[in-house]
């Protein structure tokens, strides 16, 4: 479990291809720290250290892993948001997060907004009835408030969002460009709710 809120930004530095992918990624948390078997979001997605360095740590990830999430498009020198599992005890200053990618949305548009930055995203249609102004929403590892839901009749639902500077400066959405991809994951409680209506109309 996580709180979707970026301790550190990594890179991959390499990308090995055997049954599974094996991608290793830098990072400035302290390794030693960090257990084998140990839990790591890498840009929203839990994935198992297998290996470490003193600034390293590797993962291996499946197939199925590569083809639902942005990390089939990963290699060498891709910049990563990473955080470590939530420890019992800890602050949330997020939200509750389980690192399992619902879907994958795109950059629909960056704006200008006084200091922040103003992003629109496109979101896939099995996850639009999850999205909700002032509602919770972990894009890339990074738990985000949603501004603004536009539900069109003539393309896919979009949502927007405002990044402060120090996010900017925190995490890869610095660097996120228009028509890029990136990994969603909806607000848990929202799963429930929803689940929770299904059977109440059964």
């Amino acid at each position: 479990m996580f709180t979707g809120i970026i301790t550190d930004i990594g890179e991959v530095i390499s990308l090995k291809k055997n049954g599974d992918t094996h991608i290793t990624i830098s990072t400035q948390f302290d390794t030693s720290s960090i257990d084998f078997g140990a839990s790591i979001a890498c840009s929203g997605v839990c994935l198992t250290v297998v290996d470490k360095t003193q600034n390293s740590f590797s993962v291996d990830v499946s197939a199925e892993t590569l083809s639902c999430t942005i990390l089939g498009q990963w290699q060498t020198g891709t910049r990563v948001n990473l955080e470590r599992a939530l420890k019992i005890g800890e602050e949330l200053g997020g939200h509750l997060v389980t690192g399992h990618v619902d879907g994958v949305g795109q950059s629909i548009a960056i704006e200008q907004d006084g200091d922040s930055k103003k992003m629109t995203f496109s979101v896939p249609d099995n996850l639009k009835a999850y999205m909700a102004e002032k509602g919770s929403v972990t894009i890339n590892g990074a738990s985000l408030t949603v501004n603004e839901v536009i539900d069109q009749t003539d393309g896919p639902t979009l949502f927007c969002i405002n990044i402060i500077p120090h996010t900017q400066q925190k995490t890869t959405f610095g660097t996120l460009k228009v028509a890029d991809q990136v990994n969603l994951e909806i607000d848990i409680l929202a799963r429930y709710v929803s689940r929770m209506r299904d059977v109440e109309n059964i």
